[in-house]
């Protein structure tokens, strides 16, 4: 029986969601924005696009076996259904906020006042577990940063990237309680099945952050060059026709490159390519 994967079918997790999976290694065409489920070619997978908010549930029923969907939802839904691998997009944060004129400066301050939210579970647990209880929890399931304009609301607690938004409707930061991002999740009883896309999605999401570093050197600069190559074991030393020279291969991390390569030239390295990583298992 082909293992059921839920995923979102609109907004902004859709998009990279189905990019990623495409670059595991799935063959897959939906061919119209209406088809709810879409079998993957080559793997035993069957795909089911379906609301954001219903991923979760789906998943802890075991209506579907895997689910990719916001961290936050799974916070906020409660469900069991098992964080597996945290997938790097979809990067957000459950932010409080306040009227730009208010006097609060601290999330101490809140207790006492009515806070907004389309999280009201996850905005309870958080705001407890620092010991703010008395607080009066507005559950809305839109338009939260016109809360306090309204009446309905003295702060709110919503999803932000920039937080450009809640800027533009008058509201300030004073914290943050919650970071989130996209996540596979799995039910429960589906785990061992799972194993395989756990895999293969990782590697996807652990090519992202490194690059495939390849160089000529002569002999003599190897032990400098090699000390000067942070990587995730020691890199390979291959000889090559001439004697006196050798190729360096390596694995590093993306945000390295700025200030090795440089140092690597100067030690004497040449040739120096710089390639993508499309999957790695460490």
């Amino acid at each position: 029986m082909a293992l059921r994967f839920a995923i979102p079918n609109k907004g902004r997790l859709l998009e990279p969601t189905v990019d990623l999976l495409k670059r595991s290694g799935m063959v897959f065409e939906r061919g119209t924005d209406r088809a709810l489920t879409v079998p993957v070619r080559n793997i035993d997978i069957e795909l089911l696009f379906v609301r954001t908010d219903d991923v979760a549930e789906f998943v802890s029923d075991g209506v579907a076996d895997l689910g990719i969907v916001g961290l936050d939802l799974v916070a906020e839904s409660g469900l069991a259904a098992e964080v597996v691998t945290e997938l790097g997009y979809g990067r957000c944060r459950l932010a409080v906020a306040v009227p730009k004129a208010s006097t609060v400066e601290k999330l101490e301050e809140l207790a006492g006042y009515r806070v907004a939210t389309s999280h009201p579970r996850t905005t309870a647990r958080l705001l407890a577990e620092r010991g703010i209880e008395d607080v009066d929890i507005v559950s809305l399931s839109g338009s939260v940063e016109v809360a306090p304009k309204l009446g309905v609301a003295d702060a709110v607690v919503d999803l932000v990237s920039s937080g450009s938004t809640m800027l533009v409707n008058g509201l300030r930061p004073i914290a943050t309680l919650f970071d989130s991002q996209a996540v596979l999740i799995a039910n429960p009883t589906s785990r061992s099945a799972a194993l395989p896309v756990e895999t293969m999605l990782g590697a996807v999401v652990a090519g992202r952050h490194k690059r495939y570093l390849m160089m000529n050197a002569p002999n003599a600069a190897v032990a400098v060059l090699t000390d000067l190559i942070p990587g995730l074991a020691a890199p390979s030393v291959l000889p090559l026709v001439h004697g006196d020279r050798v190729a360096i291969h390596s694995v590093v991390e993306v945000d390295d490159l700025w200030h090795v390569i440089p140092e690597l030239e100067a030690a004497g390295a040449s040739g120096i390519l710089v390639l993508p990583i499309e999957q790695l298992v460490p």
